[in-house]
């Protein structure tokens, strides 16, 4: 599990990558529904060794958060090749 504190770092970690996906959870100290999925994401990490798990706390790299358009914590997105993976939303799927 990565801590990514600045878009530089986060750029870097996704190109370093590769073809591999990558799952960024973006938490914050003070969130409780955060702390409550941590453990999770920590397991999840374990069993998917193939997949990058990388943390990015908004209140510490805001300008990820602000790049990645989050307004709501946690969220969790999914990236391929440096892209974000586009992923369906549950209206979507019902209607």
């Amino acid at each position: 599990m990565h801590l990514l504190p600045k878009q530089k770092e986060f750029a870097e970690f996704l190109k370093s990558a590769g073809p591999r996906l990558v799952v960024v959870n973006f938490t914050a100290k003070w969130c409780g529904p955060c702390k409550i999925v941590r453990p999770f994401l920590y397991e999840l990490a374990v069993r998917y060794e193939n997949v990058l798990f990388c943390i990015v706390d908004v209140d510490l790299a805001e300008d990820v958060a602000v790049l990645c358009n989050i307004v709501v914590v946690p969220t969790f997105q999914f990236f391929m090749k440096g892209d974000k993976v586009r992923v369906a939303q549950k209206h979507s799927l019902v209607h």
